[in-house]
């Protein structure tokens, strides 16, 4: 995907509205209050070499950061959330969705305020096993 789709894919999520339970969307998955879009693919990792999953990861990070420049040209300078007390608070059920799943799987944020909802563009970490993935969230549910 171009960093043109992942603004499109932004655009469509930031007009559309929110379900009434969580689900499968076309582009990642949807609940009360959120979108999370699944922009860069994850992918297992099997028999590749170091150089291979290192260069898979530089390009989710070159993605990332072209991706947050955009935004940051559009909506201005972006709150950077650091997500290890938001971990913490999970863990007791204090942490309402999507902001639970975001802190589960990333460390830190990008996070803008675009009228009525907030965007976050962040790279998911699915285990060990995994490459990040670069995911962005919409949503009109305040940051804890």
């Amino acid at each position: 995907m171009t960093t043109a789709e992942h603004l499109d894919t932004i655009d469509r999520l930031r007009t559309r509205d929110f379900p009434d339970v969580r689900g499968r969307s076309e582009v990642g998955t949807s609940g009360p209050g959120y979108h999370l879009a699944e922009l860069g693919g994850s992918r297992w990792y099997g028999d590749e070499d170091a150089a291979d999953r290192l260069a898979h990861e530089d390009q989710v990070s070159a993605e990332y950061e072209a991706l947050t420049q955009l935004l940051e040209e559009r909506w201005g300078r972006p709150d950077r959330l650091t997500l290890d007390s938001l971990r913490l608070r999970a863990e007791s059920g204090e942490v309402a969705q999507p902001w639970q799943e975001i802190g589960d799987t990333s460390d830190h944020l990008h996070l803008w305020r675009a009228g009525d909802r907030w965007v976050a563009v962040y790279e998911a970490r699915w285990g060990a096993d995994h490459s990040p993935q670069l995911m962005a969230a919409v949503t009109v549910i305040d940051p804890p």
